[in-house]
């Protein structure tokens, strides 16, 4: 950790480009996770709670489906979640790769400089005491 977040660029479900240096003085969640991932699917929620608390704060996250088939498995899937923050896809792998990603569901906090600041394997209640205290901290940061 500490190094530059590697940037990337990719299509979200309304067909837009989203690039992470577009970002930058926000605060990122950066989640890797997948359709038919159990654990992605049970930490969603508590991600979209979290976003919708903090947006307004400089709090962006961006999710990042290695779904093969794209927005044909994930837009139904946000629709029933009722998920708000940007849904991206990375059917070839290229960003996962390039963050090192070997299981799902994975996350990255990255500070409003683009510096990779914290690394997390597995799911997580980020609407927890706890996560919220690491993502206040980074938004207190300049």
């Amino acid at each position: 950790m500490g190094s530059q977040a590697p940037d990337f660029q990719l299509i979200d479900l309304q067909g837009n480009w989203q690039a992470l240096p577009d970002y930058r003085g926000k605060v990122v969640l950066l989640n890797f996770w997948a359709t038919w991932c159990g654990p992605c699917r049970v930490e969603m929620p508590s991600m979209e709670r979290v976003y919708q608390d903090l947006k307004d704060e400089g709090f962006a996250i961006l999710a990042i489906s290695s779904d093969p088939q794209g927005s044909i498995v994930t837009r139904p899937f946000v629709s029933a979640q009722g998920l708000t923050f940007p849904i991206l896809h990375d059917s070839d792998y290229q960003v996962s790769g390039s963050y090192g990603v070997r299981t799902l569901p994975m996350s990255f906090l990255i500070d409003r400089n683009g510096t990779l600041n914290q690394r997390v394997f597995g799911a997580r209640d980020w609407n927890s005491a706890e996560a919220r205290e690491l993502i206040r901290g980074l938004l207190r940061e300049s």
